[in-house]
């Protein structure tokens, strides 16, 4: 097919932006090509991107996908609006042959062609950052200045990222060598070895519903920089964040002279279930999942002709021991407690304080005491109703609700969840954090703090002792994972024993954090999102492991 946009022209456009993200993974340094202010998108964006939005609800989103059988669609804001968007339900019997039919051209574009092609693919997402917004937080429950930012310009980081890694490992062998063996006095030994990065397959991509572009875009750039089809199977309450990235990517495949199947969309009907069957279809050759640990588990044991990345469930917990910023680390931690109601794999949950209190800035404070300034640092980020509104977002479904009502039961409530109205959504179900006391004395081998309790519900545990957190806090990373660890300390033994864990266990430690970072954002080219070592996730964001094992090198020697 006749090629729009040409290698060359990619290059000039996109080469410096590729190189720049090289250099970012390999110095860790702060670097973004993605704006993060609305307003850098020009005056009118924000009406433009609204008015996209709006002009999507109720319409039919044809991809022109082989196999297509029928349409379904059955998306409902957290913030009451119907979506009303129909998109293609596909016979994978049909769909997945055609998704193979364009491998090789795309295989032999080679890693730099394929990743230009893949950050056209993002800039265009990015220029409509603005409807994305809108559609993520519709589909996601956040709010809408978190939509923008986690679900644009950082989840297109984290794409990008994904992409700077790819090239790297595909570019770690030469294409081409000459290979001269000496054989004293006969002639030597001589041949041409060509090196070229070959794809595992068709690689699905199994959305969340609570951050469909930011978890989903690691790992539908990772394979398609790396060769391989990819199928995007979103979760059927968030579709159509996905669905508007799959329409770009197969123009934008197109119109660089390639098969726009190399990337498609699979959108199960309500109670389908169709990740299962697709999951081990022996097309597929790499899973990427984020959810509930249960299916996480489910994929890593049954999927056993693919090679599965799972980001699931963990405890994660904050240890506290001392602090010589008593009001800064109260308003770090209600902050962190309260973004998107707790909705994020990275949110606080255990907070383990020694029984006797902690030492700080403001004095001696013991456990109540620690407890109760929380709670009213919670109370008083929150006691507006429009700051909590754009703090909290919407709870994403009736179970986080659920599982909020029933904390209240576990015991002594420091903290108590009310509702919070909207007025601009009256149908959204938004409630403020509960944090409920728990003491780690009581030996309970169901205690509700050595599971997870997804959504906006900490536990605040009294300890024996600092020694005794750390204690616990290694059984809870071991026996159920950790997608972040935080601590504050004055103490350089202690801060010494709490890395000394971490390492240990394979989490992500943050210490001491009392201004504007908090323990559960993680900046793409610098942090590591998860570590792969712990059962919370088997894969990291983004580092070499999560992309080598998408292709394989395959040589062809020849006499010269």
């Amino acid at each position: 097919m006749a090629a729009e946009l040409t290698v060359p022209q990619l290059s000039a456009k996109h080469r410096p932006t590729l190189d720049q993200a090289l250099s970012a993974i390999r110095s860790r340094a702060y670097w973004s090509p993605h704006p993060e202010h609305p307003k850098a998108y020009g005056e009118t964006a924000p009406a433009d991107g609204l008015a996209a939005f709006e002009a999507l609800r109720g319409t039919r989103l044809d991809l022109a996908q082989p196999g297509t059988d029928g349409w379904t669609g059955a998306e409902k804001s957290p913030y009451g609006p119907e979506l009303g968007v129909e998109y293609p339900h596909v016979d994978a019997d049909v769909l997945l042959p055609a998704m193979k039919a364009g491998m090789a051209a795309w295989r032999d574009a080679g890693p730099e062609a394929r990743a230009l092609v893949c950050i056209e693919i993002l800039a265009r997402i990015s220029a409509r950052t603005h409807e994305f917004a809108h559609a993520v937080m519709h589909t996601s429950g956040q709010a809408f200045m978190m939509a923008f930012q986690a679900g644009g310009p950082h989840a297109q980081d984290r794409g990008l990222e994904a992409v700077a890694y790819a090239y790297e490992e595909q570019t770690r062998v030469p294409g081409q060598a000459d290979w001269s063996k000496p054989q004293g006095k006969k002639d030597p030994l001589e041949l041409g070895k060509t090196f070229t990065a070959v794809p595992r397959g068709i690689a699905l991509m199994i959305g969340c519903n609570t951050f469909p572009t930011w978890n989903g875009y690691p790992g539908l750039f990772a394979s398609l920089a790396t060769g391989n089809p990819v199928l995007v199977k979103p979760h059927p309450r968030a579709v159509l964040p996905l669905a508007l990235t799959v329409q770009v990517a197969r123009e934008v495949l197109a119109e660089a002279g390639f098969d726009p199947n190399l990337v498609a969309l699979a959108v199960e009907r309500p109670g389908e279930g169709i990740a299962k069957d697709l999951a081990v279809r022996p097309e597929i050759k790499l899973i990427d999942y984020t959810g509930s640990t249960e299916f996480g588990d489910w994929l890593e044991a049954n999927a056993r002709q693919a090679q599965v990345y799972t980001e699931k469930a963990g405890v994660n917990t904050v240890v506290l021991d001392s602090t010589d910023n008593y009001k800064g680390m109260l308003a770090n931690l209600a902050f962190s407690l309260s973004l998107y109601s707790g909705q994020m794999c990275t949110t606080p949950q255990n907070l383990l304080i020694p029984r006797d209190g902690i030492a700080t800035d403001a004095g001696h404070k013991s456990y109540d005491e620690v407890v109760a300034d929380l709670a009213a640092s919670v109370g008083g980020l929150l006691g507006d109703d429009a700051r909590a509104n754009a703090l909290l977002g919407a709870l994403v479904n009736p179970d986080v609700k659920t599982r909020l009502e029933a904390a209240a039961g576990l015991g002594e409530v420091a903290l108590a969840s009310r509702e919070v109205a909207n007025p601009e959504f009256p149908d959204a179900v938004v409630r403020t954090p509960v944090m409920v006391k728990l003491d780690a004395a009581k030996p309970d081998p169901e205690a509700p703090f050595l599971s997870e309790c997804f959504g906006p519900v900490s536990f605040a545990v009294a300890v024996d002792s600092t020694a005794d957190a750390l204690d616990l806090l290694r059984r809870t990373v071991r026996e159920k994972g950790a997608m972040t660890v935080g601590a504050y300390t004055t103490s350089a033994d202690t801060e010494r024993a709490l890395e000394e864990v971490c390492l240990e266990e394979s989490a992500q430690l943050s210490l001491n954090l009392t201004g504007g970072v908090y323990v559960n954002q993680t900046a793409a080219f610098s942090d590591f999102h998860g570590s792969g070592g712990n059962p919370a996730a088997n894969a990291a964001l983004c580092d070499g492991a999560f992309v080598a094992n998408r292709f394989r090198v395959v040589e062809v020697r020849r006499q010269a």
